[in-house]
């Protein structure tokens, strides 16, 4: 497995990561079994870097990393590197109410993880989305509290803006900004990314195929379950969906003559844009995820960058990548 360093403070990890969210809601019905067959699968294909949150399932994603840590070889158990995002708050329905950074909060987070997920430390730990009634400085000193008690290794961020970014890392060593970046979300180039090279820090890059959508699998006839998130994507509905498939049917050109998916050619972009870029992927199975680590055998040279670019250029896709509510609580937007 290649590995890349998040940042100048942060640990050394796999050059994929996996994003476990999947696994427990927002994209409809799950699979348990399945779910640990891939979480097995990951860590035997050298995967370390295991991406969660404490409200993905109210907990249930953090019990079922447990599961699959407590169950795998003691090698890859002891090699995994958990990062939790927190702070989120939830209705008994399965809605959110905001965000929650107040230090006691912070720390009431952290001890409740650490409960599920059984272990005696968190490797990066990171608030979901900033607090606007708490200034990132409290939240952020919080965290590093936890770190010089010894329960979490590493603070993170989540999709943040540059000034935000600074105001943090002026408090303590930030190992990474988790933030969408893909082909279609590029919003990060002009001033989050080259400011958090400036100070050092390093990305972990969600949804690097769209939540689907830029991974080739995705059809124009695909009837969404009442539960996934994707209903509501602005990028998944009518005229939009018809677009971005266009785009993706561009792509598949260029993927094919490579003789690659498109899925691959789609997160070998993101692991080209740097070595201080560490991809998340969301399989959920392992076919997907066998697709996915593929990804990182597939050479782009500057001809088939400029090629893919063509055909997908920045500010290509239609529509907004969450509903126009969510989109508020970014502060990356900003």
């Amino acid at each position: 497995m290649q590995t890349r360093t998040l940042g100048t403070t942060g640990p050394q990890t796999s050059a994929l990561g996996l994003g476990c969210m999947g696994m427990s809601a927002l994209y409809g019905d799950t699979d348990r079994s399945e779910s640990i067959a891939t979480l097995h699968a990951a860590l035997d294909a050298g995967v370390t870097l295991l991406d969660t949150g404490d409200f993905y399932g109210m907990g249930h994603n953090e019990l079922l990393i447990n599961e699959a840590l407590r169950t795998a070889p003691a090698a890859a158990r002891e090699k995994a590197q958990i990062s939790v995002k927190f702070g989120a708050l939830r209705t008994v329905e399965g809605g959110f109410t905001g965000y929650d950074g107040r230090p006691n909060a912070v720390k009431n987070f952290a001890a409740y993880s650490l409960q599920r997920l059984g272990t005696d430390h968190i490797d990066i730990y990171r608030i979901a989305r900033v607090d606007p009634d708490v200034p990132i400085e409290e939240t952020v000193g919080a965290i590093a509290e936890l770190v010089e008690a010894g329960h979490v290794r590493h603070i993170g961020l989540s999709e943040v803006g540059a000034e935000t970014l600074r105001r943090a890392a002026a408090v303590a060593p930030i190992s990474d900004l988790q933030i969408e970046y893909s082909l279609i979300s590029r919003g990060i180039e002009e001033a989050i990314l080259p400011t958090a090279r400036e100070l050092g820090i390093g990305v972990t890059a969600y949804g690097v195929l769209s939540r689907g959508l830029i991974s080739g699998h995705f059809s124009r006839d695909r009837k969404l379950a009442a539960n996934d998130f994707r209903g509501m994507s602005p990028r998944f509905q009518g005229e939009n969906l018809d677009r971005n498939l266009d785009l993706v049917d561009a792509l598949r050109k260029i993927a094919e003559q490579k003789g690659v998916s498109v899925a691959q050619a789609a997160i070998a972009w993101v692991l080209s844009r740097g070595e201080d870029i560490v991809p998340l992927v969301g399989a959920r199975r392992r076919d997907r995820l066998t697709e996915a680590l593929g990804a990182l055998d597939v050479p782009l040279e500057s001809d088939d960058l400029s090629a893919i670019e063509r055909v997908v250029p920045p500010g290509a896709a239609a529509g907004d990548r969450y509903p126009t509510d969510q989109m508020a609580h970014l502060d990356s937007e900003r």
